[in-house]
């Protein structure tokens, strides 16, 4: 039996890590260069709001929201209340917690009575146990408006990462995690031993070297499920190496400003060297050479012994191809899982819940339907527990099982599900069977899915998996196009639809639009644009002179099913907004300040010139006076001579028209002869021909010309959808 840990690094934008046991995949993980988690990473950060109503504060830290901070995750440090009662709270929480310490004992057995079990789980765990109990005494004394206050600065850690709309939730009792250690700095309780080891005399021992560490007591230390198998030098080791973490994170956060990025829990190189890395490894085989560099070194840091393990893969093929790992992924992107037996397991994630179907499928290889109900149940259940750990499903769990009759065999089915979450890091809870063959179960959610992390939303269906039929979106158009044409002034819409649509109006609507042309007295115009997907369509309305009409926004809802989808990215860009906004309105009351200084300076240099035109005016009439004489005087001069002139003009005309009366009589005589010459030739001609009253087909002329008035051509107006 071989383990083995995988790291795909061939690519600069993705690192991929695959747990094999007997070369089947047990663990996955991925990070992309772009998408960093942020859980653990330890910021110093501002709060920007206090939340009485919700008993909490909203922290800027960096991220792309604003974090959340309920009060029980306030240190009491950070309480501005006189020092006496702070330190009175501090010691009360210390007493507190003494004496609600971890529990050591371990029932394996699980209580029938109750119908919820707590399984799986990281070491990490042990903090919630803590911070569930530690600040209870102390909300009942106060309240989150009473002790923080607005622009406060805190140093944060992130628990969970940002999800949706949702904002990264945050806890100010900061907690780094070793491989053999949880260190809390700053933590009431002095710490323990992981719950996850069952072993009384492990147990002691781990306890004898928890104490000769010297832990102080303002701060706390857990040892993990690792530090079992190893010796007290290399927890104590571990341990100073968490305290130096420490030291460097308290002098970066006295050198920086908020908000600031301070610690960094690590990439998904040291999480699994860290958390999944265990003796029984026998290889752990890396492609690509600077993330080799960066594991060996890693592994020489954290286990020094253990760095020979570390190997380069140098072979052409791909590291994912060994052992067929790469179909093996494949599998977790599809909703269907196969299993041995021949049934299958289809899985679906939704806002709410995911949802987990169990078939029997082809599986005909039992005598009766109980015994094939348990068996496909049996793999199912380890399938499952499988499935939910290689995809990251976490929230509400609803499994349905295929029924089963006994009682025995419901109860089988619970323990084997069970057993096989045990290995899980997430902490989970699951409860039991109920009459109608579904179990119930949730899961601590550490990071995104592979479906938050992997796929983005379809923009044709909005992620649903469905699209509207043709013909619903298509009456969906005509019910938009009545619905605005019965606004008034409206003489011409144009709908910008998708192709398929638009085909579907031509072949099968067209006589319901001529109707509706004809009674709404409106033209309609339909373009056809391949680029639009699901839904989305466009419309105008134009009054009689072809001015646009604004459509109202309670018809442009009903026209377009994307409303939600435009909410949701305008809920995304209304923050931004906002900041540009206060800075637009301080840039505006700048310029209105400087505009109207400018028009007061203008009116006080407009009457200065008025002021001095008027001199100018007066001292220029004077000599405009002078110029109008003159001009008069001038005018006189002029017009003796226009009318000498016009008597010369007047002779000169006489005298031509004398000479053209003379030349139009020669020309009459001569045109009157010529007359008389064409008489005389037609008179011959008429002589020699007969009439003809029909044209060469043999139709009166008469008739031939009614007929060529009748083919004229007529236009006929007529819209898109007239060609016949």
């Amino acid at each position: 039996m071989t383990n083995e840990i995988l790291i795909d690094a061939a690519h600069q934008e993705e690192v991929r890590v695959a747990v094999l046991k007997n070369n089947r995949l047990e663990e996955y993980d991925f990070e992309f260069d772009s998408r960093r988690p942020i859980r653990g990473n330890i910021y110093l950060a501002k709060v920007t709001r206090v939340e009485p109503s919700l008993q909490a504060a909203f922290v800027d830290y960096g991220g792309n929201r604003n974090g959340f901070l309920p009060f029980s995750e306030i240190h009491p440090n950070y309480y501005q209340i006189p020092v006496a009662d702070k330190e009175a709270l501090i010691q009360e929480s210390k007493n507190a917690s003494r004496s609600d310490e971890i529990n050591d004992d371990i029932d394996e057995e699980s209580d029938e009575q109750s119908q919820v079990e707590d399984l799986g789980g990281d070491d990490l765990e042990d903090l919630e146990k803590i911070n569930n109990k530690r600040n209870f005494n102390l909300i009942k004394k106060y309240k989150i408006q009473e002790v923080i206050k607005k622009h406060q600065i805190l140093l944060i850690q992130v628990v969970k990462e940002e999800r949706g709309n949702k904002g990264a939730a945050i806890t100010t009792y900061t907690s780094i995690p070793g491989r053999y250690c949880v260190f809390m700095p700053n933590s009431t309780s002095g710490g323990g031993v992981s719950r996850r080891i069952n072993n009384s005399q492990e147990r002691k021992k781990l306890k004898t070297t928890l104490e000769k560490l010297n832990v102080p007591s303002e701060m706390g230390l857990i040892i993990r499920t690792a530090g079992a198998k190893t010796t007290s030098t290399e927890i104590k080791r571990d341990y100073k190496y968490l305290t130096k973490t420490w030291d460097k994170i308290k002098e970066d956060t006295l050198s920086s400003n908020a908000p600031a990025l301070i610690y960094e829990d690590g990439g998904v190189i040291q999480r699994t060297l860290r958390d999944l890395y265990t003796k029984d490894v026998d290889n752990i085989y890396v492609e690509g050479s600077e993330i080799y560099k960066i594991t060996k070194n890693f592994m020489k840091l954290l286990m020094p012994s253990h760095a020979v393990k570390v190997k380069q893969w140098k072979e052409s093929s791909p590291i994912f191809q060994k052992n067929n790992i790469e179909n093996q992924l494949s599998s977790i992107y599809a909703d269907e899982v196969y299993l041995p037996s021949g049934g299958s397991l289809v899985l679906n994630q939704t806002e709410a819940l995911v949802a987990i179907d169990v078939n029997s499928g082809s599986s005909t290889k039992y005598y009766n339907i109980e015994e094939t109900a348990i068996k496909t149940n049996l793999e199912a259940a380890t399938e499952i527990a499988r499935q939910l750990r290689l995809r990251d499903m976490a929230g509400l769990v609803v499994i349905d099982f295929i029924d089963m009759e006994k009682f025995q065999n419901r109860r089988s089915v619970e323990k084997k599900l069970k057993e096989s979450l045990k290995s899980d890091r997430s902490k989970i809870q699951v409860g039991k069977i109920s009459s109608f063959g579904l179990l119930e179960m949730s899961r601590q959610r550490i990071r995104a899915s592979i479906q938050e992390g992997v796929y983005s939303g379809c923009t044709y269906c909005d992620g649903t998996g469905l699209v509207r039929s043709i013909d619903s979106r298509a009456l969906e158009v005509l019910r938009n196009i009545s619905d605005i044409s019965n606004r008034g002034n409206i003489k011409k819409i144009d709908a910008e639809i998708p192709n398929e649509i638009l085909n579907y109006l031509i072949n099968e609507k067209r006589n319901l639009l001529i109707d509706l042309e004809s009674n709404k007295e409106i033209s309609i115009n339909f373009y056809g644009n391949s680029f639009l997907k699901g839904n989305e369509k466009n419309f105008k309305a134009y009054d009689i002179n072809g001015n646009e009409i604004k459509i109202d926004k309670a018809s442009e809802s009903s026209k377009n099913n994307d409303g939600l989808k435009d909410k949701k990215q305008n809920k995304n860009n209304k923050n931004r907004n906002n900041k540009n906004r206060n800075n637009k309105n301080k840039n505006q009351k700048h310029l209105n300040e400087n505009h109207s200084n400018n028009l007061k300076d203008k009116k006080e240099n407009n009457e200065n010139n008025k002021n001095k035109t008027n001199l100018n005016d007066q001292s220029d009439s004077k000599e405009t006076k002078r110029k109008n004489n003159n001009q008069k005087n001038k005018k006189k001069e002029s017009s003796v001579d226009k009318d000498k002139n016009l008597k010369n003009e007047v002779v000169q005309k006489n005298a031509k028209d004398l000479k053209e009366t003379k030349s139009s009589k020669s020309n009459k005589i001569k045109e009157a002869e010529t007359k008389l010459e064409k008489k005389e030739i037609s008179s011959k001609a008429k002589k020699t021909e007969e009439p003809k009253n029909i044209n060469h087909i043999g139709a009166p002329v008469k008739d031939l010309e009614s007929k060529k008035e009748n083919t004229k051509k007529t236009k006929i107006k007529a819209g898109w959808w007239n060609k016949d």
